[in-house]
């Protein structure tokens, strides 16, 4: 709907796990690497595991379509199986039809895979959104790590699933299950704002945009803050933030956008939730007495001569309205700043070539307090507190 608008040839920022978008953070290089040399050598079993949204079926479908032709596939995407129809799925996808019973299906299986063997041919098992798995099937797909010779696993079995597959394999009954795991690895999420703004880049890059700038800095910011760094939010985020844009005749999507998005989704940061109401936010100065109560304070203390921990001030009249005012100026924070300068931090037009380069942004903030609070350990009266916070 937006794509003549923009430019594109596609649509970005889909949600569906295409191969051709993925974008190789550190972790889903270590994955990689793991599916490759586990597989490649016969280990086994691996365990991959990843947040909602992080990519895992992406990465395994990347890692099936490049995967040599010799290579038998079989891939399990839903769960939700009892024991019979697990094994039925199984005989499907390895092409198995003579079998009337489990036996006589593991009898055709063995022969199966110990003649690829034999030949010097890999045979894998994906399973898919481990986590939803019974400890039934759990203990069958451990059973069918017991196809092997002397030297090697001739079934190599690939499970992920989210952080609850951990709970799992932690569990009692299946720790020989975990015994078997031969390598574990993990996919997070985007762990900054600069690799968010790459990862942007390289799907509107792979759609045909011509525009790296399309998505503002400070709209990039505010996706990472919103998105947590899952790129599943992030997709959600843009896409919508695109067709709104498309529908507002916006060339380039800035910070209120993506705003008006997150709110809708329900994506908001959490200390923006309720930003109307009276409870102070994260942001503000911590505070332990109210203004009153320390007015009052004040008060007391220039009636004995100080508080016991300054020079015994007097803190008579207009002193203690200069105490409000000084009060409330330390606690000022300025409100987010909007930043849609496309100059405000480089943007990389190939994130993949330049991903082993690429500059941290740890040290960057698009939230900036308007002044630093005072540092000194002596307030607007010429007393010390010790350290104490009124």
């Amino acid at each position: 709907m937006y794509t003549d608008f923009y430019r594109l040839k596609e649509l970005p920022f889909a949600l569906t796990p295409d191969p051709r978008y993925l974008y190789f953070t550190p972790s889903h290089t270590e994955v990689m690497a793991n599916l490759h040399y586990g597989i490649e050598s016969g280990r086994g079993l691996i365990v991959v595991i990843g947040e909602v949204g992080t990519g895992k079926t992406t990465v395994l479908r990347w890692m099936m379509r490049r995967l040599d032709p010799t290579v038998m596939v079989a891939y399990i995407f839903n769960p939700r199986l009892a024991v019979a129809e697990f094994y039925q799925y199984l005989a499907a996808l390895f092409n198995i039809s003579a079998w009337e019973s489990k036996s006589d299906l593991l009898i055709e299986l063995g022969k199966v895979l110990d003649a690829r063997h034999n030949r010097g041919l890999r045979t894998v098992l994906v399973v898919d959104e481990g986590q939803g798995l019974s400890t039934e099937v759990l203990e069958e797909i451990r059973l069918l790590c017991n196809f092997e010779s002397d030297t090697a696993k001739h079934l190599q079995i690939v499970l992920t699933g989210q952080p609850e597959l951990r709970d799992l394999l932690n569990q009692p009954d299946l720790r020989q299950l975990k015994q078997r795991v031969a390598l574990r690895c993990e996919i997070t999420a985007l762990p900054n704002v600069e690799e968010t703004a790459h990862y942007i880049s390289s799907r509107l890059k792979v759609a045909g945009s011509t525009n790296p700038e399309l998505f503002s800095p400070g709209a990039v910011d505010y996706i990472f803050r919103c998105s947590a760094g899952i790129p599943r939010n992030i997709n959600n985020l843009c896409d919508n933030a695109l067709l709104n844009g498309f529908a507002s005749g916006v060339t380039v999507i800035g910070r209120g956008i993506i705003e008006q998005v997150a709110k809708t989704f329900d994506l908001l940061p959490r200390n923006e939730h309720g930003a109307g109401s009276s409870l102070p936010s994260a942001e503000t100065t911590a505070r332990i007495f109210n203004s009153s109560a320390r007015a009052e304070l004040w008060a007391a203390g220039d009636k004995n001569g100080g508080n016991g921990n300054g020079n015994g001030y007097n803190f008579a009249g207009t002193h203690v309205q200069e105490a409000r005012a000084s009060d409330e100026s330390f606690s000022l924070v300025s409100p987010v700043p909007e930043r849609d300068s496309a100059s405000d931090y480089p943007r990389h037009t190939d994130p993949l070539a330049n991903l082993s380069t690429a500059t941290s942004m740890s040290s960057y903030s698009f939230d900036r307090l308007r002044s630093d609070p005072p540092t000194s350990a002596t307030d607007s009266f010429g007393r010390g507190n010790n350290g104490q916070s009124l």
